[in-house]
């Protein structure tokens, strides 16, 4: 279907999607590009989900460090295009990073073909990207609506269409076609069982797990051997020089992931006492003394699925509810666009008229 033909069927459609990361994104871009009014809503103060950068100032210093998703992969072709896109656009670049791997002897040098890519100048940027375009599609397509700090609690149909209620607004007054849920699945689960027992137990199969990020600035390089190294014992799982990413200014600055078994066994503890282990652990491996670093401990409660599920997307047609997200195509970022995508035109199917 083309995009004029299905601007004019399909310009009374209003589809919400909930969730401003790249499924959500990628999702209302092909919903937009094929002329239903799409309107996002996101809890955050800005999109990007888990793609995300902490920006702050230590003593007047600035600092940014990406805590989430490190970088990503394109293998395919409509991906790999896509990043093309955002490079062409200045929001991505390759990480020409040297890696490592750590068996908790020491470090040995991971050679492969595989290219990554960051966000430019942060991993916020590629969905920043998307929002601007989304917002300023030309006529006859309608431009996307981003809602941000709007938490989405309720879903409720009637013959006029589906409502959602949020914490900051109450009953939105808007009437939808479609509603779709680009959410971790723990969170899909309470708005889906009321109204779609099929679709929360599908996500309820999905196990999500936690991870700890501690962002470290530091008054001088490290010395290790490496920008990026995936650790295989110990509470750490991944390091990375953040500061080394292309774009990136201001102090050398790293990135450690805990493991997944050593974040949720410790997903109810402190920020500060989380901070001072993998301090530890990051100095046993050659970082530096935790005393001379100023450090920031962000939790992940939903980090990653294991396993994830390969369903691709997920859509009721009769009920006009969906789910996209990594955590239904294989994980990753590359799937997360994948799924979102996926789930758009399993929308358009049903709506084409």
């Amino acid at each position: 279907m083309s995009a004029a033909a299905a601007v004019t069927g399909q310009a009374t459609h209003i589809v919400a999607v909930v969730g401003a990361g790249l499924a959500g994104l990628a999702c209302a871009q092909v919903l937009a590009q094929a002329g239903c009014i799409v309107h996002v809503f996101d809890k955050s103060r800005g999109p990007s989900g888990r793609m995300s950068t902490r920006r702050a100032d230590d003593a007047q210093v600035t600092w940014q460090c990406d805590h989430g998703a490190q970088y990503f992969t394109a293998r395919d072709a409509d991906f790999r295009a896509e990043v093309q896109r955002w490079q062409q656009a200045g929001a991505a670049a390759l990480w020409p990073a040297r890696l490592a791997s750590h068996d908790g002897q020491g470090f040995a040098p991971l050679h492969t073909p595989l290219e990554r890519f960051v966000g430019t100048p942060r991993m916020t940027a590629p969905a920043a990207h998307l929002v601007r375009t989304l917002g300023a599609l030309p006529p006859p397509l309608v431009p996307v609506q981003v809602r941000l700090q709007t938490t989405v609690q309720a879903l409720e149909t009637s013959a006029s269409g589906w409502s959602l209620t949020s914490a900051e607004h109450a009953s939105h007054a808007t009437r939808y076609r479609a509603v779709l849920l680009a959410v971790p699945a723990p969170q899909a689960v309470p708005l889906l069982t009321p109204v779609a027992p099929d679709g929360a137990a599908l996500a309820a199969s999905a196990l999500m797990r936690g991870c700890w990020a501690v962002m470290v600035r530091c008054i001088a390089p490290v010395s290790l051997p490496c920008d990026g190294v995936f650790i295989n014992s110990g509470p750490l799982r991944w390091l990375a020089r953040d500061s080394n990413k292309p774009g990136r200014t201001g102090p050398e600055t790293w990135l450690l992931h805990a493991s997944p078994e050593w974040s949720e066994a410790h997903i109810e503890d402190d920020a500060a006492s989380v901070t001072t282990a993998l301090l530890r652990a990051f100095a046993a491996l050659g970082g530096p003394d935790p005393a001379t670093v100023h450090a920031t401990a962000h939790r992940w409660r939903y980090a990653d699925t294991e396993p994830p599920l390969t369903a691709g997307c997920w859509w009721n047609a009769s009920l006009g509810l969906g789910l996209c997200g990594d955590w239904l195509h294989g994980g990753k970022v590359e799937g997360a666009w994948l799924s979102g995508r996926a789930l758009a035109r399993c929308v358009l199917d049903t709506l084409a008229p």
